[in-house]
């Protein structure tokens, strides 16, 4: 089973930027699909982004898209969350998460946290009002 770590949470004011890593490790992941997801507290988890590891295709929530970028690195074995134009709204504790090919998914059936066998151990982002 793959293992991932996340960093690059922190604290920055309204309209600053953050750019969170998850660095996966373990067996072949090629055709896993990659997710970050966040939870604030007394919310449900939800799905930010998604990047199918092949093809590098990637699908954003409504909310973030435009300010926030996914991104993969295959050399070092990372995705990457860019965020920039940060609001109040985006505080929470930020979740790297994987799951295997099973096959075909599209990006709705992605969005849900229970498809997701692997997850990091979070990685807190606030941001100031």
């Amino acid at each position: 089973q793959v293992q991932l770590v996340e960093s690059g949470g922190g604290f920055v004011e309204t309209g600053g930027s953050l750019r969170l890593s998850c660095e996966i490790t373990g067996p072949s992941f090629s055709g896993y699909a990659m997710a970050w997801f966040r939870q604030a507290p007394g919310r449900e988890r939800e799905f930010v982004a998604i990047i199918r590891w092949k093809s590098g295709s990637t699908y954003l929530r409504d909310s973030v898209a435009g300010r926030f970028t996914i991104a993969r690195d295959n050399a070092k074995n990372t995705i990457f969350l860019q965020m920039a134009m940060l609001k109040p709204e985006d505080t929470a504790v930020y979740y790297c998460a994987a799951t295997p090919p099973v096959g075909y998914r599209s990006f709705q059936a992605l969005q849900s946290p229970t498809l997701y066998d692997a997850w990091g151990q979070g990685t807190q982002v606030a941001v100031s009002s």
